[in-house]
């Protein structure tokens, strides 16, 4: 393994780790402003970070350009109120597990070989586990985790869109913006309890990860970078556990165990099958894999 590759984990792995260390500490300013209040301070820094890196000239945008970054502003808008509400009602680990199906189900689209199936098959038998469904269950935060992971799939969609259409990251940095207007009305009404606590963790959960995602995708490729992802649900546990004091029962960790090893297999069966698409017709699968490896800090 050459040193850029060893370096390169080492930053995803500490990417992860700051992404979901932000998500804890975020959930200590629940008592003070709410999972929306939250939110909101967190597009608004994660629009202070995206929009010097981009420099957007809103100005010369077309209609083709417009539609894109303005549902995208919507999804995030409503991914990271789904996620962090989801957070409150049944922790870190099991909320952001849940969101992580949204890529997961990206990449399994349409796909008809075995392996997928079977990816599939263990992502259903994950969740099942993961939630265990009873009197005891809190279904609107299953459903609210789950509505996260269909924004993270049109996340993803959007993206391929708006990035073919804009250079760079101008499409998220305007979309970021616009959602963070559209939380003016919240960020009017909070008070100043809990805000260090909500931009510590737009710090952590955005400008750590965009930078650092900026240059591992430079150093490692998709299939390890979409790999690597899959410690997302495992760190949330964790940081949960330490953070938050959410302790998880077996049946949390064997459910995170099946859908991380759900996306390791849509993640090796997307590269065999873009090697193939590009033996066959170059560039033919290769969106596969950008719909596990696509960056995705507009939610966690």
């Amino acid at each position: 393994m050459s040193a850029r590759t060893t370096a390169g984990i080492a930053t995803m792995l500490g990417s992860a780790a700051s992404n979901q260390i932000g998500a804890a500490v975020g959930a200590h300013a629940f008592p003070f402003i709410g999972p929306a209040g939250v939110v909101a301070v967190r597009q608004v820094v994660a629009a202070a970070v995206l929009l010097p890196l981009s420099r957007p000239d809103v100005r010369r945008f077309t209609w083709s350009q417009w539609w894109p970054t303005l549902l995208l502003a919507v999804v995030f808008a409503i991914m990271n109120l789904s996620l962090y509400t989801a957070i409150d009602r049944i922790g870190l680990g099991l909320a952001v597990t849940l969101e992580f199906l949204g890529p997961l189900a990206v990449a399994l689209a349409g796909s008809r070989t075995r392996v997928d199936l079977l990816g599939a098959a263990i992502a259903c038998g994950g969740v099942y586990v993961l939630v265990l469904p009873g009197p005891s269950s809190d279904y609107l935060g299953v459903g609210l985790g789950l509505l996260a992971a269909a924004c993270w799939a049109a996340y993803i969609v959007l993206n391929r869109v708006a990035g073919a259409r804009l250079p760079g990251l101008q499409a998220p940095a305007v979309a970021t913006s616009i959602s963070a207007l559209l939380y003016l009305p919240v960020l009017l009404t909070i008070n100043s309890n809990g805000v260090v606590y909500a931009m510590t963790a737009g710090l952590l959960s955005s400008a750590v990860p965009y930078a650092a995602d900026l240059i591992v995708l430079r150093y490692v490729p998709p299939r390890l970078f979409g790999v690597f992802m899959s410690v997302h649900p495992v760190f949330a546990a964790l940081a949960g556990v330490v953070f938050l004091g959410q302790i998880l029962q077996w049946h949390h960790w064997a459910g995170i165990a099946q859908v991380v090893a759900a996306n390791v297999l849509a993640v090796g069966s997307s590269h065999r099958q873009m090697h193939i698409g590009q033996d066959n017709c170059p560039g033919s699968d290769s969106e596969r894999v950008d719909g596990v490896t696509s960056i995705r800090h507009g939610g966690d």
